[in-house]
């Protein structure tokens, strides 16, 4: 009777001890290695999992940048300050001199804009856009309905005069409102740079010319005065190469449409100006 018992209880000890020990060996001859770093780069990150980095997710950029994949300032939520920290962590130097901000290239508010029809449907610049390209004559412009502003996890983008305009202290370029915007009018461009085309329109000028009064009209007189080949054109449209542009200002000076302006920052919102620096 008592064997009875007994034999059980020692047979099941004994599968215990051999299962558990098959486990324990099992766990170190297929251990997955994490490297420490892992994880204090992953509590160092701002944890946005927007993806501006190119990966899924901070645990992603957190993989990436143990593994040597990626340099310590790839996140640009962070910004300067979260680059240094990861810069410690793996023990390397880190550049933070160039920092960016979204732009919006496009100065057609509403008092400059011509339009084709008022528009009363959804909130939305995907689904205006599809109706005749949005509600404005020119088919490049702003449409003003905020897609960028509900896209910005950092409420960073506000609708100023018809426009979308950037709130620069917020921003994290984090490059959301980049691939929001139908128009594709938004840039992330380093914040020393002060001159921008506030405008993406391909149409030839007289075109352009009736439908906003400060459009880019191909003249070619920026690129003539810039000395620095800093602008170039692009079909009928002028872009700023801003690997080249010293901020001289020559090419906004010249531009008879005041098409090129100097970005100024009004309570840390982008407004623009046209003011000569001579």
């Amino acid at each position: 009777m008592l064997s009875s018992i007994i034999i059980p209880i020692l047979v099941l000890s004994a599968l215990g001890l051999l299962f558990g020990a098959g486990l324990a060996y099992a766990s170190k001859k297929f251990e997955v290695k994490v490297d420490e770093r892992v994880a204090v780069v992953r509590d160092i990150l701002p944890g946005a999992n927007c993806g501006a980095c190119g990966h899924t997710g901070c645990d992603g950029f957190a993989e990436a940048l143990v593994e040597g994949k990626v340099l310590p300032n790839g996140c640009p939520v962070g910004g300067a300050e979260t680059a240094l920290l990861l810069g410690k962590v793996m023990g390397v130097e880190v550049d933070t001199s160039e920092v960016k901000a979204a732009r919006v290239h496009c100065n057609g508010r509403d008092s400059v804009s011509k339009y084709k029809f008022e528009y009363y449907g959804m909130e939305d610049c995907v689904a205006a856009s599809q109706l005749f390209a949005g509600r404005k004559y020119c088919t490049y412009g702003c449409l003003g309905l905020g897609s960028c502003v509900k896209a910005c996890p950092f409420d960073a983008i506000a609708i100023v005069n018809g426009i979308a305009r950037v709130i620069e202290d917020r921003c994290r370029s984090c490059g959301k409102c980049v691939a929001t915007c139908p128009k594709k009018l938004i840039e992330l461009v380093p914040r020393t740079k002060e001159y921008s085309v506030m405008c993406r329109s391909k149409d030839r000028g007289p075109i352009t010319k009736k439908n906003c009064d400060v459009g880019c009209i191909g003249c070619t007189k920026c690129t003539k005065a810039c000395q620095h080949d800093a602008i170039h054109m692009e079909g009928f449209m002028a872009r700023i190469d801003y690997d080249k542009c010293v901020n001289c200002g020559e090419c906004m000076n010249v531009c008879p449409t005041m098409a090129i302006r100097r970005l100024n920052y009004v309570n840390n919102v982008q407004t623009t100006a046209h003011t000569s620096n001579k």
